[in-house]
């Protein structure tokens, strides 16, 4: 895509650039949904000391998303799709994909609920899930008036990324933090509920920064300018809170890579999520923004870190308990770490600087869009050198992940060996 806009579109004919973008995003969304219920598979079994209700039903519940998930891919390559950004699957799958939904949400409950402890990270972590599940719905309702439609349609996409997935997100925090920063429990789910009070503070009414040109009330521009400009402090809050644990704690979880991309989904989520996104969220300046690339500059380093990061956070302290090996400290690891940071960090400052170049020629000096995409490419150059350095850092990643292999019979030792250290 990178290479489309600077005017080289050769699979054009093959893939369109819509499509590409389409399966971009899509791909993104089912990858963190997917990363939220393998660690909600771990953590609420694990939280509640009872294993889930049932194996066979959880690996059912996976085959099918990711079925669902390969048929709308796709059947997007061949115009199957709905054409609403973010929620393009088709209607006959997005009812399966609820049914599927319902039946993780209940897995994970009943086993909570059957479980020998109920604690607060799980619950945070159930309800940010159970959430998210029903806030899907109305995405699903038809609407003849495209504002009607675009007014509910952010109900889904805002309210998960900037509200219900930030529940998900400092339910998993709260867990990595206790296992690897050895801070009492207590005092870290206490942060937690001061981020839940944060996010709901803002989130919700914070929703009006999309409603700001899609034919709603103009007491809107009000509302989402306000609330939008709080929204901040709960990535901020999550910043705070991941820091001072680690300073509070003892420092000595032989995981390194973990409490790395612990700490880097607390400080790049505030960076991309936070900062980025009250940078053009006042209607002042939105109203020249909006659209324009500086959009996609906040988008992809706030998903990276608060989500794809947290999703990596996860996978790096989970493998070493399932499978016994220690990967925990290695090159290849730390590379992934470092390359794929530094190219996303690098994508977002070149999207930014295209935006800003955009914004000037084409909505303060009126020149049409064209001139503006001319003028960007050069800064598109950067990107794909920055998008290829992130790429270089995934594979590493892979490469570290595909080492752990399958389970032995140690799979525990390593944090038994750590719950020692702390007694």
């Amino acid at each position: 895509m990178g290479f489309a806009h600077m005017g080289y579109d050769g699979l054009h004919s093959i893939i369109p650039f819509n499509t590409a973008v389409t399966v971009h995003k899509n791909l993104l969304v089912v990858w963190i949904i997917s990363g939220f219920m393998g660690a909600a598979y771990y953590i609420i079994p694990e939280e509640a000391e009872r294993e889930i209700i049932s194996t066979k039903l959880a690996m059912l519940q996976f085959w099918a998303l990711a079925i669902v998930g390969v048929v709308a891919v796709a059947g997007f390559h061949v115009g199957w799709w709905e054409g609403r950004k973010f929620l393009e699957i088709p209607r006959e799958l997005d009812w399966l994909v609820a049914i599927d939904v319902v039946g993780f949400i209940l897995l994970i409950l009943i086993t909570l609920l059957k479980g020998k402890k109920q604690t607060t990270t799980a619950w945070v972590l159930t309800m940010g899930l159970a959430a998210a599940g029903l806030l899907y719905l109305p995405g699903m309702i038809f609407f003849d008036n495209l504002s009607m439609d675009s007014f509910f349609r952010w109900w889904v996409v805002h309210l998960w990324v900037e509200g219900v997935w930030e529940l998900i997100m400092g339910g998993i925090l709260a867990y990595l933090l206790i296992k690897l920063t050895g801070v009492d429990r207590e005092i870290i789910e206490k942060w937690l509920y001061l981020i839940v009070g944060l996010t709901f503070l803002s989130g919700i009414l914070g929703t009006g920064h999309h409603y700001y040109y899609t034919g709603v009330p103009e007491y809107w521009l009000l509302i989402g300018g306000i609330f939008s400009a709080l929204e901040p402090l709960a990535f901020l809050g999550m910043t705070i809170f991941a820091i001072q644990m680690y300073r509070k704690g003892n420092k000595k979880h032989p995981n390194k890579l973990a409490v790395l991309w612990t700490l880097s989904t607390a400080i790049v989520s505030f960076l991309g999520a936070g900062l980025l996104g009250l940078a053009h969220t006042l209607p002042a300046v939105n109203m020249h923004t909006h659209g324009t690339l500086i959009t996609a500059s906040h988008g992809h380093l706030a998903f990276w870190g608060a989500y794809g990061s947290l999703v990596f956070a996860m996978i790096s302290y989970a493998m070493p308990q399932m499978t016994g090996r220690k990967i925990f400290d290695n090159r290849a690891g730390h590379l992934a770490y470092w390359w794929s940071n530094i190219g996303m960090i690098g994508m977002s400052v070149s999207f930014a600087v295209a935006g800003i170049v955009q914004v000037y020629i084409e909505r303060l000096s009126g020149k049409d869009f064209m001139v503006a995409a001319e003028a960007a490419k050069p800064h598109f150059f950067v990107l794909i050198i920055f998008a290829s350095v992130f790429t270089i850092g995934i594979t590493y990643f892979i490469i570290n992940f595909i080492k752990f292999g399958m389970p032995r019979d140690e799979a525990m030792e390593a944090e038994g060996n750590y719950e020692a250290l702390n007694n």
